[in-house]
């Protein structure tokens, strides 16, 4: 009967470390390009469902063998515990405290489900994740234009130049993007930067 109770346990812990990972994994695959809005958001959190299912895998590892004597039973706890509080804490500290700053919308013109939004990804100097997210509500897909730093790199701004156009200001040129029919994003080009009182290139 023990030996049957220990197999129950075994299977369920691998069975909740398996959960854990294919939670994940829809959330990873919309990290990318083209990815859901809101499966990203909600799921794409490594530290907290992978590091959940390697724990639960090595609990499943460790349950499976026979512990006969009192002390081998307190050192397997003592070995054990520690290492699940401690997981807990960092996958609850990595969630909560994990998120970015607040990201600036800024809806296309024309265009009310294309918004540009630019999020401060940085603690200190700023760091700005720009995307282009197309679609409202749990249709919605996001392309990113790339991560910009403003200390030691080139950007100095974003904006729409057009219902169909992005383009992002550097020291030395621009970068612009076409937002294509179906709201995705087409391969960026480098233009030069126009002159005082001249519109951007098209």
């Amino acid at each position: 009967m023990a030996v049957t109770r220990r197999q129950k346990v075994v299977w369920w812990l691998r069975g909740a470390a398996l959960a854990a990972l294919l939670v994940y994994l829809p959330g990873y695959f919309s990290s990318r390009q083209g990815g859901l809005v809101e499966v990203e958001r909600w799921l794409n959190h490594p530290v907290l469902l992978l590091g959940t299912s390697i724990a639960l895998a090595v609990a499943s590892a460790v349950a499976q063998f026979e512990f006969r004597t009192r002390w081998a039973q307190i050192g397997c706890a003592a070995v054990l515990s520690p290492l699940i509080v401690v997981g807990a804490m960092v996958g609850a500290l990595a969630y909560i405290f994990g998120s970015e700053g607040q990201a600036e919308r800024r809806p296309g013109p024309g265009h009310p489900d294309r918004v540009l939004t630019v999020t401060n990804i940085a603690s200190l100097d700023p760091v700005y994740r720009v995307e282009l997210v197309s679609g409202t509500g749990w249709s919605a897909r996001h392309w990113s234009m790339g991560t910009w730093d403003t200390e030691d790199g080139d950007f100095i701004r974003v904006d729409w130049a057009g219902p169909d156009l992005i383009t992002i200001t550097r020291e030395t040129k621009l970068t612009a993007f076409d937002v294509l029919p179906d709201g995705s994003l087409g391969e960026p080009r480098d233009l030069p930067l126009p002159r005082n009182g001249d519109a951007p290139p098209p």
